[in-house]
């Protein structure tokens, strides 16, 4: 899998559909001589391409020996621990390499992202909305880039307030970007972590700080934005977040600063929801909702509502009063039901009015 990452002029979407339709990397890598064979409509390149794999291969192996003795996992697109929301997405990495302790399928993530300049508006609102956020949801994980400004002060506040946090990198685990954010990456290590697509020995480079940006967006429930001017990364993260069906916030600032005109144009058009403290978000994600469901169904009320249920349905439900809201791939690792069959069957919950489905791909109880 980590060879065919590094196969020059494949996109992320073609490195899935040739997994998916051979079913393996490996398999990918068996039959590289014969591709075309196999995907007789594909472009005749794709085979020259392929045949990269070979040269990669001892790169690859040293990567693998660096991240075990750097406590850095390998996380795999089939892997369970490959955050299941983020393979969602179209063009989310075949491979990630993660170092830290956190879950990257945690019940509640939220991602919060702004501008490197930030303002003293922006650093109350940040302090406010993660102070309060901590006090609704303790076991929310805050993720953000570790970038200058909002970025880095929300991962420091989430530290402050006990939250786990997470910095998706836009470049290798074998360094720190911006480096006096270094003492910060470590304090995350052991509450939280750090992430990224990119191996060891790959450069900082610009367009890769786009590129990530996908990641941050992908992984979360919501993304929040504090402070953004009408062009930045922060935007590029609500758009992606937008598009692919997710939840976006964003807190509004005078008509006329022009810190605040990116936020402020997002909630005009309808991409971000006017957001004003950590309640407010709470009651809009349905989050406060989910808690007391988990109080009335934790003192007995499940087994008067559902009867009648099958064993796997009453997996399903079980998973979904524990974990309040999931999506489809992380029920299945849960439940170890096979996606395909657990469509069907989340399907004829939902005509049992036991199950329904929300914003994201989400699935909660009734």
């Amino acid at each position: 899998m980590m060879a065919l990452t590094r196969v020059p002029k494949l996109t992320f979407s073609q490195q899935r559909t040739l997994v998916e339709t051979l079913g393996s990397a490996t398999a990918v890598y068996e039959n590289r001589h014969n591709i075309l064979d196999i995907i007789p409509n594909a472009i005749p390149a794709l085979k020259d391409n392929l045949l990269l794999m070979d040269a990669n291969l001892e790169r690859c192996e040293e990567e693998i020996s660096w991240a075990e003795n750097y406590r850095v996992q390998c996380i795999h697109f089939h892997d369970n621990r490959y955050p299941a929301r983020l393979k969602e997405c179209d063009d989310a990495p075949m491979v990630l390499y993660y170092r830290g302790n956190a879950d990257l399928n945690n019940m509640r993530i939220v991602s919060i992202v702004g501008t490197r300049k930030i303002t003293d508006y922006g650093r109350q609102i940040s302090e406010q909305f993660v102070r309060e956020l901590a006090e609704l949801c303790p076991n929310v994980l805050i993720m953000s880039g570790l970038a200058y400004g909002v970025d880095i002060h929300c991962h420091r506040l989430a530290l402050k307030h006990n939250l786990n946090t997470i910095a998706v990198l836009a470049h290798g685990l074998d360094q720190i970007y911006p480096t006096m954010h270094r003492q910060t990456a470590k304090e995350m290590l052991e509450h939280g972590g750090l992430l990224t697509e990119y191996m060891s020995r790959t450069s900082v480079n610009k367009g890769y700080f786009v590129q990530r940006n996908r990641i941050v967006a992908g992984c979360a429930d919501a993304t929040i934005v504090i402070e953004s001017a009408s062009r930045g990364g922060s935007l590029i993260t609500a758009e992606t977040a937008q598009s692919y069906g997710r939840d976006v916030f964003a807190f509004p600032g005078r008509a006329n600063d022009p810190q605040s005109a990116g936020c402020n144009r997002i909630i005009a058009q309808n991409i971000a929801g006017l957001l004003c403290d950590a309640e407010s978000f709470v009651q809009a994600m349905g989050w406060q909702d989910d808690a007391l469901r988990k109080k009335h169904l934790t003192d007995g009320i499940q087994q008067e509502l559902f009867p009648n249920l099958s064993q796997e349905e009453q997996l399903i439900v079980d998973a979904l009063r524990d974990k309040d809201k999931l999506q489809l791939n992380l029920i299945s690792v849960i439940t170890g039901i096979p996606a395909g069959q657990l469509s069907g069957m989340l399907f004829t919950l939902e005509m049992k009015g036991i199950v329904r489905m929300i914003p994201g791909g989400m699935y909660r109880l009734n």
